[in-house]
């Protein structure tokens, strides 16, 4: 399905110095009707440097805000145009889709661009140096040329969607328990620049060639699969067959990002592999696992022991483990120790809280389902340390807890320890090449498999698949791998 293209990444960066760029300008289109979105009227008092007084003016300041800061961080001497909408997505009480960008129009075969390669428009028209789109008809859309399109769900926080937890419209980050709208915005607008597998079949937009002609053509591919790398495969994207890509897809760990700008950059941001160790005084019962600290919260500290471990029992009407306030027996068993607790039902940061609420000094928090989670979320109140670990690494941790019951005194259970460290040689949310590494669970997830980094990288990254509440607004290495990318594409 996927042709290799003829000319090489050293061709293209010739191609591309062939010219200088200006700083990238970014206009904001509404397409919101009167009444809603942008122009919500519903009166608002200024919240964390957004002097808006409307809903709709805080919604609009943070986009400007946003756009600034991309700005910032590229190089074109063609204005990108954003399509921005706020509209109803899909969404329960407990969870929802904040989001979604992508670029509306993708161009192959254009001057400066790699040939048979597929490009998001605003990268492909700074390659050209034209708007590459200009003089196209409209194809009744809606969204007529725009470079990318966004939409943001107009109910979050809502009752009957993600209850409470709406869109904070500060710009200073301090989101509490809301959801920070400046890092959601970021992200998505990251997609729509490129930060993203871009294929043909993804739906989203028009495909057009470089005389404006819209049509699909599945056999070529996109810019990003050139620095896609599978370890286990030993190929690139672009040497795999259609199979291959499938296989590689849901290849958890193994999928190395490979171009030059942010793998270069990763081993000076990502921090070594985290290791909780449980000593158990019953034999054969000794665990080291791979842990992700959690967005909130104090940070774990490497060569520390954590405490004791506690599990807790099931509660009567909870959503999920650790999701009510603890009964008086959980509280005991968790008192001045560290509360092991099982994923599912609410969100990391309320059994955290309600953890700390019954005594516990730690949390770790086993994933439910095989696989790596990241543990966003944020609440400044909670003050004890959090961390996340495998479902096997949950099951074996809880094993050695009641194992180690006889080996207590007068019937009370002997100590599980919890030390942590790190990996001399491992970094997080890369490959043993310290190669930055994409988000391939498995099973695939629709829209951000592949997408988006894995969520063992730590720091956390802006290109993660959740926004988590420890992100700055600084795109680049020491904090960030996005710009790098970006760069890997051509920016």
């Amino acid at each position: 399905m996927i042709v290799k293209p003829a000319h090489t990444l050293v061709a293209l960066a010739c191609a591309l110095s062939c010219f200088a760029a200006e700083a990238a300008k970014i206009t904001i289109t509404s397409r919101d009707p009167a009444g809603v979105g942008f122009n919500d009227p519903t009166p608002v008092a200024p919240v964390g440097g957004n002097p808006g007084t409307t809903l709709g003016q805080q919604r609009m300041n943070v986009y400007r805000y946003v756009a600034d800061i991309w700005e910032q961080n590229l190089a074109s001497n063609i204005n990108i145009v954003v399509s921005a909408g706020w509209e109803p997505l899909s969404c329960t009480a407990s969870s929802a889709v904040l989001g979604s960008a992508g670029a509306w129009n993708i161009w192959h075969d254009f001057p400066n661009g790699v040939p048979g390669t597929w490009y998001p428009q605003a990268l492909a028209n700074k390659l050209a140096g034209v708007n590459l789109s200009a003089g196209t008809p409209d194809d009744g859309s809606g969204f007529g040329n725009a470079d990318i399109k966004t939409q943001f769900n107009i109910n979050l926080g809502k009752p009957d969607c993600l209850a409470g937890s709406g869109f904070y419209l500060g710009l200073d980050g301090n989101a509490g328990t809301q959801v920070n709208f400046v890092a959601t915005l970021l992200h998505e607008l990251g997609h729509g620049l490129g930060f993203s597998v871009m294929t043909v079949s993804t739906g989203t937009g028009r495909r057009l060639n470089a005389q404006g002609t819209a049509f699909t053509d599945s056999g070529l591919p996109s810019i990003w699969e050139r620095h896609m790398y599978d370890n286990t495969a030993g190929k690139t994207w672009l040497a795999m067959s259609s199979a291959e890509r499938a296989a590689s897809a849901v290849n958890p760990f193994q999928l190395a990002w490979i171009g030059p700008n942010a793998a270069g950059a990763a081993p000076k941001l990502l921090k070594p592999v985290g290791l909780a160790k449980a000593t158990s005084p019953a034999p054969g019962y000794d665990r080291t696992a791979d842990y992700i600290p959690a967005s909130f919260g104090p940070a774990p500290k490497s060569g520390s022991t954590m405490g004791a471990l506690a599990t807790i029992a099931a509660q009567a009407g909870e959503a999920g483990p650790g999701c009510s306030a603890f009964d008086a027996a959980n509280a005991a068993a968790v008192k001045n120790k560290v509360a092991l607790i099982s994923r599912g039902g609410c969100t990391f940061a309320i059994k955290a809280k309600n953890a700390q609420d019954a005594g516990a000094v730690g949390v770790i928090v086993h994933n439910n389902v095989a696989g790596a989670f990241t543990l966003g979320g944020s609440d400044p109140a909670i003050k004890i340390p959090t961390i996340g670990v495998s479902l096997a690494d949950g099951q074996a941790f809880a094993a050695a807890v009641a194992a180690s019951v006889p080996y207590g005194s007068r019937g009370k259970p002997g100590a599980v320890t919890i030390t942590l460290g790190q990996d001399p040689v491992r970094l997080s949310g890369a490959d043993a090449a310290r190669r930055p590494l994409l988000y391939t669970p498995n099973p695939l997830m629709g829209g951000s498999s592949v997408s988006h980094w894995d969520v063992t990288a730590a720091p956390n990254l802006l290109m993660e698949p959740s926004i988590n509440g420890d992100l700055t607004i600084n795109l680049k290495p020491p904090y960030d791998l996005t710009v790098p990318l970006l760069r890997d594409l051509g920016w």
